[in-house]
């Protein structure tokens, strides 16, 4: 166990105390003991104590002198066996909570994570960080809706199954970390949150996005990798701070990459462009009827800036190229040629307002998106 004293990243520079019993393989008793032995003299600190680190022990719940820490701000719990979090968590004046890697379930919760009043009702939540993954959590715990002032939530590696419809009442929230669950559909509430900056969707089961999703103007990272996406929201190229949009082990990457490897333009399409390209109109009786049949079923290419035209072959483009430029991703528009698309890049050496100009004239580039 130590106990040791660190500088403080808040502005004032106040003095942070930490009592970190991380790693000791303390079961609940033992916990007990430390907390409350008279030479280690802690409980007559006990309001200096702002972090305590419990984490990687065999914990199965928490002890009851915690409640007389009651500056406590930082407390990890991660990677015990710990079955049910008390009331008196909720009266703490916690800042950042980390219970991953336990046994938690939905019924493990406290009803209310405010904080209790004198006169019964609840009050506020001082709660800014809650780490709830790798528990067993089968629906998204509906009371963290209350917590008006949360900005990072993370419970990653449960088994939920959707997200909250009031999810919107969380306007702090800056990161929505929901990977490695089994969630099939993301609600429209999801779209309201304004400040938000990071969604983690990865390795669900989702299908579709809402539209409102184009409304997350601050989002920076959306991260969708192994569901079952065969589309994307064509407003998503609204998104001016996306910078990181991963995509890969979805059905719209794999089925587009396999298309560019695999399907390369027939004969008949590259001869139909040709002519057409040349402006020649034959005659009734100068080819065959499917043959004049083809080449009026002619589609011309979307790039204003491009004459030309595609049959049964086309690019599927949005206006995104990945951390490689490789690949383009696929995106309800439909180009005769991935040439079409290369003069929307910027050059070399160009700035990076530069670069954001030409951006919100041809569409928003990422600078990274992951495809494989």
């Amino acid at each position: 166990m130590e106990v040791y004293t660190s500088d403080s990243s808040d502005t004032d520079s106040r003095e942070q105390k930490t009592i970190d019993f991380g790693r000791m393989s303390l079961d609940l008793a033992t916990l007990e003991d430390h907390l409350t032995s008279p030479h280690k003299a802690l409980l007559k600190s006990s309001g200096d104590i702002e972090t305590m680190l419990l984490n990687h022990n065999r914990l199965v719940g928490l002890p009851r002198v915690l409640q007389q820490f009651a500056n406590l701000k930082v407390l990890d719990l991660s990677s015990n066996a710990i079955t049910q979090l008390p009331d008196a968590v909720c009266q703490l004046p916690l800042v950042t909570l980390i219970a991953k890697n336990n046994l938690l379930t939905n019924c493990s919760l406290p009803k209310s994570l405010l904080a209790k009043q004198a006169g019964g009702g609840h009050g506020h939540s001082t709660l800014k960080e809650l780490n709830l993954s790798g528990n067993q959590l089968t629906h998204f715990p509906e009371q963290v809706t209350e917590l008006r002032h949360l900005k990072y939530l993370y419970v990653g590696g449960n088994k939920i199954t959707g997200i909250s419809k009031d999810i919107w009442k969380m306007q702090s929230l800056h990161v929505l970390s929901l990977g490695g669950n089994l969630i099939s559909e993301v609600p429209d509430a999801v779209g309201s949150l304004s400040l938000l900056q990071a969604l983690v969707l990865c390795d669900n089961l989702v299908e579709n996005l809402p539209m409102s999703i184009a409304r997350l103007k601050n989002l920076k990272s959306l991260l969708l990798h192994k569901n079952r996406l065969r589309h994307l929201p064509k407003d998503i190229v609204a998104l001016k701070n996306l910078t990181e949009l991963s995509l890969r082990d979805n059905p719209l990457v794999v089925r587009f990459v396999q298309d560019m490897a695999l399907k390369p333009p027939t004969l008949l399409e590259l001869a139909g462009r040709i002519v057409k390209a040349s402006g020649q109109r034959p005659g009734p009786y100068d080819i065959p009827r499917t043959l004049a049949e083809y080449l009026n079923s002619a589609n011309c290419c979307v790039n204003p800036n491009c004459k030309g035209v595609f049959f049964d072959n086309r690019v599927e483009h949005i206006k995104f190229v990945d951390f490689c430029g490789k690949y383009r991703v696929p995106l309800l528009q439909y180009l005769c040629s991935s040439k079409c698309i290369e003069h929307e890049e910027p050059a070399r050496g160009s700035s990076a307002s530069t670069s954001a100009a030409s951006s919100a004239n041809s569409g928003f580039m990422m600078r990274k998106v992951l495809l494989g």
